[in-house]
């Protein structure tokens, strides 16, 4: 099992599939990083020689904010927001939705 970024890729997915365990990537950025690094995107995990795992966390490490680090700066943007008083802060210290979704009232 190939580990990238602290999480366990399964091995019997597809490596796009794959790479969308990570939190911070989803399907359009798992497709153009392999495309990227010339890896075959229909490719499972168990057949990736262990220089393309490398280059994959390689890269994971060097180019994109994931797993830790976005988690933390997601969580301190929304405790920014309620710092200053911002609406969107307001909506979330109240627990309501905060991008303008209907409350059934």
């Amino acid at each position: 099992m190939a580990r990238i970024a602290g999480v366990d890729i399964p091995r019997e997915k597809r490596c796009e599939t794959a790479l969308t365990y990570i939190f911070g990537i989803g399907p359009s950025t798992a497709q153009s990083m392999c495309l990227t690094l010339g890896i075959d995107p229909a490719t499972r995990v168990r057949d990736l020689t262990d220089d393309e795992v490398a280059q994959l966390r390689n890269h994971v490490d060097n180019n994109l904010r994931v797993e830790g680090d976005l988690r933390r700066e997601v969580s301190q943007d929304i405790k920014r927001k309620m710092e200053i008083g911002c609406y969107q802060g307001l909506r979330h210290r109240r627990g309501l939705p905060v991008r303008g979704q209907r409350t059934h009232t």
